[in-house]
């Protein structure tokens, strides 16, 4: 990438650019489009393969359901902390 497709970019993005901003933006567009290179280049073939693929197999972590707590067993201790309260609910200001 070079300063006229810098200048380019930044008059489609409607912004306006020093030429040291320019030209430091050339050599951040250069090292990501390198690093995008390097991504691309990259291929499942490449990697090491390991012992054990199942480790890093994606699944579904999932955890028994347990009895819940009774209801209301927290409310009053809730309520307790807020700043206003009518009743059993907190009272807030309208925002609307």
């Amino acid at each position: 990438m070079n300063k006229e497709e810098v200048l380019k970019l930044a008059k489609l993005a409607r912004i306006d650019l020093s030429d040291e901003e320019s030209q430091r933006l050339v050599g951040e567009f250069e090292a990501i489009l390198n690093y995008v290179g390097q991504i691309k280049s990259a291929s499942p073939a490449s990697r090491k393969a390991t012992e054990d693929e199942s480790e890093y197999a994606l699944k579904n972590v999932m955890r028994d359901d347990g009895e819940p707590h009774e209801s209301g067993i927290h409310t009053e201790e809730l309520l307790k902390q807020a700043p206003n309260r009518e009743g059993d609910y907190i009272k807030v200001k309208k925002i609307l």
